[in-house]
């Protein structure tokens, strides 16, 4: 999706464009998301770009796509660009932490307990 959103409408309030813009957002992304997913792909993921224009788009995260339509309310502006682009994600394993959270090594413990 690749879209300038308007903020201005004859009719429409403000507020309820915003309601409106953030439910195709989510509904896109619902949709995408049910796309049947390609061999060795673990999840989609999305590329997002938001701004006052295509030109001045940055990248941003995925959860943060409601606080910059809200962000682009409070500003006042009278359209914003938004591109958010479905890509296949693989997951990645967390490296194996050495230490337990508290801080202690494993094998002070297992001594400990033993005695």
């Amino acid at each position: 999706m690749k879209k300038t959103f308007k903020m201005t409408h004859p009719k429409i309030k403000v507020p309820r464009l915003v309601e409106a813009i953030k439910h195709e957002v989510k509904k896109y992304i619902k949709r995408e998301r049910r796309k049947p997913l390609p061999d060795s792909v673990d999840f989609w993921d999305f590329d997002c770009r938001y701004g006052a224009d295509e030109a001045s788009s940055e990248v941003i995260h995925l959860s943060a796509i409601n606080k910059s339509i809200s962000q682009a309310e409070a500003e006042q502006l009278e359209s914003f660009y938004l591109e958010i682009l479905a890509k296949p994600g693989i997951r990645t394993k967390r490296p194996k932490q050495e230490q337990q959270p508290d801080g202690e090594d494993s094998s002070v413990q297992d001594e400990e307990s033993e005695e």
